[in-house]
């Protein structure tokens, strides 16, 4: 192993574009299984198992609490790991892929079993499910600092790790709609595109593993040579993390814009089925159109964000999906070049949701150790995805019983033929996908406006950094 003087020179040069590529391959295991979670997992438990939408929505939000109250546990068990061969986050990612990949698949087996007793199924896999994707992805997340320490090239690096997350979302886009159109039975569509899924996850946790092994364990001998100092009890953890100012914003930035995302995703099949009067098969290709937009802008909005900073950046993105947000309450049956036009421009905003929050959260990080001199990712990381988590499964929740609540008429178990949707349950469609979006980017761009942490107050964090090592 390489001494602590070769590791802090490794760790100011700029990042091999192969560690870059290793490390965003790594995001394609959790984006694949995480995109058709949520693109599909409600409306396969409402039109193809055949549970009532409000009771599908209990089931989303109960597996994503289980998840959030884990992901702090295993961020702080993260930091506190020890191991000479893979370093702290390594071991999580290699020995959780398997397990992870096992549970998203079989979230999508219908049981013989009556409602309530497939609705019990449901919950304990998805528990279980949420806790081995905690296991695997806040590990990962929390190695983006650790990297490299570099303002501009953890945007770079995150280019990077999004490109390989939306291009899992386009792709498992794309396998559903080969599946869709070459297998009738929706079941079995479901379960061989599961299938095919998790074995694309599983090899590619394994790649990042073994690609970015080096450049981790370098970092971590760093680590080790420098912070010498007592462990902080994780309850006075908890009071550091929620008086760190820079890090309370960069939360509610994620939460709101991925608020939005999550709850416009799940609705997208239902308003492309039910109020466009499209054919399921049809769903792939409207999301695939938000999704292409986003990976070909990721770059763009990376590049820009050097030269204009990434408040700037996340305006114009998010700006532009406001407005297109707007324009799908609106649309009409045959309206399908206008649909496209608001599915490309929500892409421009989408792709700014993906870079710009998980770029501002190692800077957080830094001013973290000036403060008390220890590194802590998986803390951090762990309760950004904690309360974001919270939001999402409140929103899955409210999303499911709204749609109860106007009267949405799930499918029959075993049975192709969808039902026809009431009037109001078609309102509540249109108030999901526009209205209630509209609101979450709104409230991110007023928390962005207030972001404290600029390009020159993370260059005097650094700086204060190397004087005291």
């Amino acid at each position: 192993m390489n001494d602590s003087a070769t590791d802090g020179s490794i760790q100011s040069k700029k990042l091999p574009f192969k560690t870059k590529l290793a490390y965003g391959a790594g995001e394609l295991g959790p984006a694949i299984t995480a995109n058709i979670s949520i693109f599909f997992l409600l409306v396969f438990f409402t039109n193809v198992a055949g549970i009532p939408a409000g009771l599908a929505g209990s089931i989303l939000m109960i597996g994503k609490i289980g998840e959030a109250i884990n992901d702090p546990f295993v961020g702080f068990l993260t930091d506190k790991t020890k191991s000479r061969r893979w370093g702290r986050r390594l071991p999580w990612v290699l020995y959780g892929a398997t397990p992870c990949g096992l549970f998203f698949f079989l979230q999508w087996i219908v049981p013989p079993l009556s409602v309530w007793s497939l609705f019990w199924y449901y919950v304990a896999i998805g528990v279980i499910s949420q806790v081995f994707y905690s296991v695997v992805h806040l590990p990962y997340a929390a190695m983006t600092p650790e990297l490299t320490q570099d303002y501009d090239e953890r945007t770079s690096l995150n280019s990077f790790r999004f490109t390989f997350s939306i291009g899992g979302s386009i792709l498992s886009l794309i396998l559903s709609k080969i599946v869709f159109s070459v297998i009738s039975d929706r079941q079995q569509q479901y379960l061989v595109l599961a299938a095919v899924c998790t074995v694309i996850s599983i090899l590619a946790l394994y790649g990042c593993v073994y690609g970015t092994r080096d450049r981790v364990l370098a970092f971590e001998s760093k680590r080790i040579s420098l912070e010498e100092l007592p462990s902080i009890p994780f309850t006075e953890q908890l009071k550091i993390v929620f008086t760190n100012r820079p890090f309370l914003f960069v939360i509610g930035i994620y939460l709101c814009t991925w608020l939005a995302v999550q709850i416009t995703a799940s609705i997208i099949p239902y308003f492309v089925v039910y109020c466009m009067h499209l054919q399921e098969a049809d769903v792939p290709t409207v999301m695939i159109a938000v999704q292409g937009t986003a990976l070909l802008m990721l770059f763009f909005w990376s590049t820009l964000s050097k030269k204009v900073g990434k408040k700037v950046v996340y305006f114009l993105g998010i700006s532009l999906w406001i407005i297109a947000a707007a324009g799908l309450y609106f649309l009409q049956p045959g309206q399908l070049n206008l649909l496209y036009l608001m599915a490309v421009m929500a892409g421009f905003g989408v792709s700014t949701a993906y870079l710009i929050p998980w770029s501002m959260i190692p800077d957080v990080i830094e001013l973290d150790e000036l403060q008390t001199g220890q590194r802590r990712e998986g803390i951090f990381y762990g309760f950004m995805v904690l309360l974001q988590k919270f939001g999402l499964a409140f929103g899955l929740f409210l999303v499911g019983n709204a749609l109860q609540a106007y009267g949405f008429k799930e499918a029959v178990a075993g049975q192709n033929e969808l039902p026809t949707q009431p009037d109001l349950a078609l309102l509540a469609i249109r108030l999901a996908i526009s209205p209630l979006p509209i609101i979450c980017l709104i409230a991110g761009l007023v928390l962005t406006y207030f972001y404290p942490i600029t390009r020159e107050m993370h260059a005097e964090i650094m700086l204060k950094l190397k004087q005291r090592q």
